[in-house]
């Protein structure tokens, strides 16, 4: 099953997509963010163009385990997201994935003005990696946030 990951920002929406056995992740693009029906039509080629069967988005809880305000805009796109794709949405606990990003990128001699460019899909693969990881190790363990709920 392909899965599409993605890291929802403000500014960029960061997409990584896995391979056909689901094992690892791998970062596709970054979606400058515009307008809502421009972000959902650049979501869409991608789901074409990978054959994508569920989605995953990183769910921004709090370090104590609290929802925020940022939660709740990302509960607002992944109703979105299941009304114009029709596609399972997985929310995933999303803690410091862009911090461990900045690092992974950083450790690998990236320049800031290549990282600032590069953060978000790598972010977006990380979490997408989480998931994977957590369902081969048998279920929804780990960092799962209310998987197909409504809210």
């Amino acid at each position: 099953m392909r899965i599409l990951g993605l890291d929802y920002g403000s500014r960029r929406i960061g997409v990584a997509v896995c391979d056909e056995l689901g094992m690892t992740a791998q970062g596709v693009a970054t979606i400058v963010r515009k307008n809502r029906e421009a972000d959902l039509d650049a979501i869409a080629e991608l789901i074409r163009g990978h054959g994508i069967e569920q989605i995953v988005i990183g769910y921004p809880v709090r370090l104590d385990g609290s929802e925020g305000i940022q939660c709740e805009k990302v509960n607002r796109f992944v109703r979105r997201l299941k009304m114009r794709f029709s596609l399972p949405v997985i929310r995933w606990d999303e803690s410091l994935s862009t911090v461990e990003a900045e690092e992974l990128l950083r450790e690998k001699g990236v320049r800031w003005d290549k990282r600032r460019a590069r953060i978000d899909r790598v972010a977006a693969s990380i979490i997408l990696q989480g998931y994977l990881d957590s369902m081969a190790g048998g279920g929804k363990a780990g960092r799962s946030s209310d998987a197909d709920e409504d809210n």
